[in-house]
């Protein structure tokens, strides 16, 4: 009896083992077929790339108002940031004594003329009778003396006549450019002096305007090495015009002009000071306006990589590299990004003829890839 039992458990296990090895066979995948991919061969390109520079705007022209003269300040005739033309009434100071030193020098001159006259009067009346040997010649030379000293006088009149109107011209204000007004820190009545340390006001002309920006010392090297000219505004003159992005983010619809605004620099921040010149006929842009200036800079060998080709980890960029029998490999790249950010501009980690993954993400290092070339013309479009 035991030995049948033996003779029946040995075919038993015989069958579980079979039945296990079929089952672990069933399990085993075949390896993936390639997929395809979209490849990019890089070739040289010309780009233009865009320096973004924080500015600060300036009319062309900008004029503080000071008065020559004290007083209080009796009218305002124009608004806070109205439009002034040249020679528009402005403001009106009230100060008696300059009104009387012009009754009096107008009283002077009065009584010079009359003196002049009498003297010359005089004059008259000797010259017959030294002719006429009545009186000696002495008498005719000190009338005549006499009567220089009145001119004399009367023309020290005349002089302090003009002195007094001109003082008191100087209450009066006008525009001395056509421009906007600024604030007006004063009102009417309160005292004004031309030792004031505050204007009356600040006019500025923005038909055209100045953005001052500052650029680095190394930026400014660079420029000196790239670009021809043999001073720093021949080497201005050689750039393209520069563009304004306004506060709201819009870009201004003029370009600028680039020009120096300090030949020195700045020791606590190591920058110099430039600046761009834009016409503004419509006023739109005002004095004391932020905005950025916007320099571009043409590249003709860059090597443009879509944005969309590209993942970020840890701050940097990769790109799936193509190397021999279609593996692929993914690799560091550094650029800085166009102004569309649709390209980035590959400074290191690619060169010339490098073929590079347009999609697909999560690769793995050396996975095998079906390539399918991209056309490049139609991919950068007009970049």
């Amino acid at each position: 009896m035991p030995l049948h039992n033996r003779s029946i458990a040995v075919p038993a296990a015989v069958l579980f083992f079979f039945a296990s090895c079929q089952s672990d066979t069933k399990n085993v995948h075949p390896p993936a077929k390639p997929q395809t991919y979209s490849v990019l061969t890089l070739g040289p390109r010309s780009a233009t790339i865009y320096n973004d520079i924080p500015a600060t705007i300036e009319g062309i022209e900008i004029v503080q108002l000071r008065p020559f003269v004290d007083g209080y300040l009796e009218k305002i005739y124009v608004p806070e940031g109205s439009d002034v033309k040249k020679g528009q009434l402005l403001f009106q100071i009230k100060n008696p004594v300059y009104e009387e030193a012009v009754v009096t020098a107008k009283a002077a001159i009065q009584s010079a003329e009359a003196d002049v006259e009498t003297a010359r009067m005089n004059v008259e009346k000797v010259r017959p009778l030294v002719e006429k040997d009545i009186v000696s010649k002495y008498e005719l030379d000190a009338a005549q003396y006499t009567l220089q000293s009145k001119e004399a006088a009367l023309d020290q009149a005349k002089a302090s006549l003009r002195n007094a109107e001109t003082n008191l011209g100087y209450t009066t204000l006008r525009s001395p450019i056509t421009g906007v007004m600024g604030t007006i820190p004063y009102k009417i009545g309160d005292l004004i002096s031309s030792t004031t340390q505050s204007p009356l006001a600040s006019i500025s002309r923005i038909d055209q305007v100045y953005a001052y920006f500052a650029i680095t010392e190394k930026q400014l090297l660079n420029l000196s090495h790239s670009v021809p000219g043999a001073t720093l505004q021949d080497k201005l003159d050689h750039l393209p015009a520069v563009s304004l992005v306004l506060a709201d983010g819009s870009q201004y619809p003029q370009k600028g002009k680039l020009e120096t605004a300090s030949g020195f620099i700045n020791t606590s921040g190591g920058d110099i000071s430039l600046k761009a010149q834009f016409v503004n006929p419509t006023g739109l842009i005002r004095s004391g306006a932020s905005a950025i200036v916007r320099l571009p800079r043409t590249i003709d060998t860059a090597l443009l990589v879509p944005q969309s080709a590209t993942y970020e980890l840890q701050d940097k960029h990769f790109v799936y590299l193509l190397l021999e029998g279609n593996k692929i490999i993914s690799i560091p790249i550094a650029g800085s990004a166009t102004n569309d950010g649709k390209y980035l501009v590959v400074t290191q980690g690619l060169k010339r003829g490098d073929k590079i993954l347009l999609n697909g993400f999560n690769l793995r290092d050396s996975t095998v890839v079906i390539p399918r070339p991209a056309n490049a013309d139609s991919l950068y479009g007009n970049q």
